[in-house]
């Protein structure tokens, strides 16, 4: 059995504690979310990470790995086991996104 789909629901934040934020690509509904896919833009605030005296926010994720075998509109569906990486303004990874699911019912593979 795969991992629960991802949702719009999810609470995602970086390592640092900032919040992240999904604009869906899709319009794909379940259970009360919108399906994520890797072609959503994720967008985070609030991180306080610096690098000694300079700030060096998170600010959005990339995402490594997807479903294989499920797609939404064409592009691949993530799960809650997806990696995602965030990123820095100069796209310097600062660690994986935390993902809280919203929902266990529907799962991929």
């Amino acid at each position: 059995m795969g991992d629960p789909l991802l949702t719009s629901d999810a609470t995602l934040t970086c390592p640092h504690g900032g919040q992240a934020t999904i604009a869906p690509a899709t319009t794909a509904a379940m259970a009360g979310g919108t399906v994520c896919t890797t072609g959503d833009l994720v967008t985070i605030a609030g991180c306080a990470f610096t690098i000694g005296p300079s700030p060096s926010p998170c600010l959005t994720v990339q995402w490594l790995t997807s479903s294989a075998t499920t797609t939404v509109q064409g592009l691949a569906a993530l799960t809650t086991g997806s990696l995602g990486l965030c990123l820095n303004a100069a796209q310097a990874p600062q660690g994986p996104v935390v993902v809280s699911p919203a929902q266990t019912a529907a799962a991929a593979t």
